[in-house]
């Protein structure tokens, strides 16, 4: 017992902060606003896992990263081993180090978060995948497994259907990655914005996919080029299904066809894969005002309002009806668009949106909100506030309210079972579809959700699929 006492008092609370650029730089550039452990930061970060034998940060973790393990190579100073590590389970490790909710997995697990000071496991995650980045002649080469003879498709090239790629790559299936863009990495590449996941880090994750020998075909529209049963009739033994959430949704108010009036899908699709934000570099236009609304509290939401602010907007509103309590985006990105200087608009809902003459935005009418009871999603529904309407200025709006997957592919396919809400109905352990020797999994099964969510989706159909052909 006594021996316990002493461990516990050993046990370092200090959580080593990470650096950031100053609020009043970063609201005007691109640059990656979290700048990443040192290497002392990372040892002494490092130092503070205590190894503890349940390993419950593991379970946590959505692609079951052998999280105690990388953490003590590191703090051996054995990082060849700590890429090693994280890469077995992990393909993506520095675009999870960044944009991963680790505070509501891994670290919700750890167990110093008792004492609310979890290990900064999405920090030292980040530290060693950059560290692998930037040292590439001390990774061991990359062994590729004797084919199987088993060729697989995969539709979608975001973050589930990268993870299964790769996981099927290294089971020795040939694969093709059919991607309906000009540029790999799905949300990666046209959601996420440049300061918080850069593009240069997401290209080099996709490469290493590439090295694995899986073959990567952009510009595919699959449901037009061909069909999923074209596919499985001519070359392939099996398909994946990653083809993500792209159609945005709609609040149906009055206005909403108004010019100036953005899907944060749009909106983010320009400003990040197309370069607006570049102009006149890269001939991408976008129609910044003086005044911005984006509709939403979720990180795509954050995203908008950030971007909008950098493209030289000079007031930003997160319009949210609901409370700051009830905000879905992740803690870091709420903190980092109010340093910024974005105005948050809580307890708020557009009643309509506001033309002039021409047609472009002039303003937004809006209500007052309370909330009541909890609804299906066990948050307090917001209730509108009877005569509480007021204007606000605004001549640029972003909706960002969520978005469901493109019809497209379940149109074109016979057999494939979809929910009312669009998305493709596929068994949660193995992304098993009911049409024969079809698997899916991320977004175009759950709706837009987190990206270590769809890729662990990516991994469990992976690891189904390559049962399925092994038989």
């Amino acid at each position: 017992m006594e021996e316990q006492e002493k461990a516990k008092s050993k046990i370092n609370l200090n959580r080593v902060d990470m650096p950031r650029q100053d609020p009043k730089v970063r609201a005007h550039n691109y640059n990656e606003v979290a700048l990443g452990y040192t290497e002392e930061m990372a040892l002494e970060e490092a130092t503070r896992c205590i190894q503890c034998p349940k390993r419950p940060c593991v379970s946590g973790c959505p692609v079951n990263v052998d999280i105690p393990e990388f953490i003590k190579a590191l703090k051996d100073k054995n990082m060849p081993e700590a890429v090693k590590i994280l890469k077995g389970k992990n393909a993506l490790p520095a675009i999870c180090g960044r944009v991963c909710p680790q505070e509501t997995q891994c670290e919700q697990a750890c167990a110093l978060g008792k004492k609310k000071v979890p290990i900064a496991i999405g920090r030292l995650e980040r530290y060693v995948a950059d560290w692998d980045l930037a040292n590439k002649d001390k990774r061991p080469p990359v062994v590729i497994p004797p084919s199987t003879g088993k060729r697989v498709a995969v539709i979608g090239s975001g973050p589930a259907g990268l993870t299964a790629a790769a996981d099927l790559a290294k089971f020795g299936h040939k694969v093709t990655i059919y991607e309906a863009l000009h540029t790999a990495g799905g949300v990666l590449m046209y959601g996420i914005p440049e300061f918080r996941l850069p593009k240069a880090v997401v290209q080099a994750e996709v490469d290493y996919v590439k090295s694995l020998g899986v073959d990567i075909q952009l510009d595919s529209v699959m449901g037009k080029l061909a069909t999923v049963d074209e596919l499985l009739e001519k070359d392939f033994d099996a398909v994946f299904l990653g083809t993500g959430a792209g159609l945005p949704m709609f609040l149906n108010i009055p206005g909403e066809n108004l010019n100036g009036v953005y899907s944060a899908n749009e909106f983010l699709t320009r400003v990040n894969l197309m370069k607006a934000y570049l102009f006149p570099e890269y001939d991408t236009p976008i129609k910044i005002g003086k005044h911005v609304a984006v509709i939403g509290g979720g990180n795509v939401a954050m995203d908008a309002a950030r971007c909008a602010l950098r493209l030289g907007a000079e007031k930003v509103y997160i319009v949210y009806r609901r409370s700051r309590t009830e905000m879905p985006a992740r803690h870091e990105e709420v903190e980092n668009a109010e340093e910024e200087g974005i105005i948050f608009k809580f307890l708020t809902n557009p009643k309509q949106i506001i033309g002039d003459e021409n047609g472009w935005v002039k303003g937004m009418e809006c209500y007052e909100m309370e909330l009541g009871e909890p609804d299906a999603s066990g948050r307090r529904r917001p209730v509108t506030k009877p005569g509480s309407e007021f204007m606000i200025d605004v001549d640029v709006v972003v909706v960002a309210l969520g978005t469901t997957p493109n019809p497209l592919i379940p149109a074109t396919t016979k057999g494939l079972d979809t929910t009312k809400h669009g998305t493709v109905v596929a068994d949660e352990q193995t992304g098993k579809t009911v049409k024969d020797r079809v698997w899916a999994g991320g977004d175009v099964v759950t709706g837009a959700a987190t990206v270590i969510s769809a890729m662990g989706a990516g991994k469990r159909a992976a690891a189904s699929i390559n049962e399925f052909l092994m038989k």
